[in-house]
């Protein structure tokens, strides 16, 4: 599910701890034009990427809150026009939707129904339509495994429409994403497990250590 979009310039900093995840992230930002880098030094990110130079910033999930915080206060104060994305998982292609639906236009009329599993859209205007499925397939830290499913790719007519979300797509650490034209949306299909969540450190240093990451987009 790793398409390339319309190229698209904007600079987005990826913040997260799994080496592979941030990696494959970025690659599928850069196949679509995002001049986009990658870091796992929480405590470097200051020093190794220009505040003032960046347009989106996204967070990993292991992000520790205070770290997470202090880089929001930080680098707001230097730009406050920086777009921050909470990342829904370590799903790279998911990450990469979240970036494109944070740098688009509008919310393309798309919503999420929970009980009854559907995408309804509500479109003004015919509409090339791309449903995407993301799930983990395993969530052992610190490479988690995911997969996707392409739901619907066509073009919808004007007025309101529903799609049901396949019964393959679990009901645990799973997404979707919508792109109506160039707006994406994403939302939570089922939640990640509490266990997942009680994992997420309170400080950086209670994190195990992992191959180091940082990414230059001009190197």
């Amino acid at each position: 599910m790793d398409d390339p979009t319309t190229g698209r310039t904007e600079r987005v900093l990826v913040i997260g701890r799994s080496p592979g995840v941030i990696l494959d992230a970025v690659d599928i930002l850069r196949r679509t034009g995002f001049r986009a880098d990658a870091t796992n030094q929480f405590d470097d990110v200051l020093a190794d990427y220009d505040p003032a130079d960046l347009d989106v910033v996204v967070f990993g999930g292991m992000v520790p809150p205070g770290t997470k915080q202090y880089l929001r206060d930080q680098i707001s104060t230097v730009n406050d026009s920086v777009t921050f994305v909470q990342g829904l998982a370590g799903i790279p292609g998911l990450i990469a939707r979240q970036v494109e639906g944070a740098t688009g236009n509008g919310d393309g009329g798309a919503a999420y129904d929970p009980a009854t599993r559907t995408v309804r859209l509500v479109l003004g205007e015919p509409a090339q339509v791309v449903v995407d499925a993301w799930w983990a397939t395993s969530l052992t830290p610190p490479e988690p495994t995911s997969t996707s499913m392409r739901v619907v790719d066509s073009r919808f007519d004007a007025g309101t429409s529903v799609v049901q979300v396949p019964d393959e797509v679990p009901a645990v650490a799973s997404f979707l994403t919508v792109s109506v034209g160039p707006a994406v949306s994403a939302f939570t299909v089922g939640p990640l497990p509490g266990a997942v969540s009680r994992m997420v450190p309170t400080r950086a240093t209670a994190l195990p250590p992992v191959r180091a990451v940082s990414t230059h987009h001009d190197d």
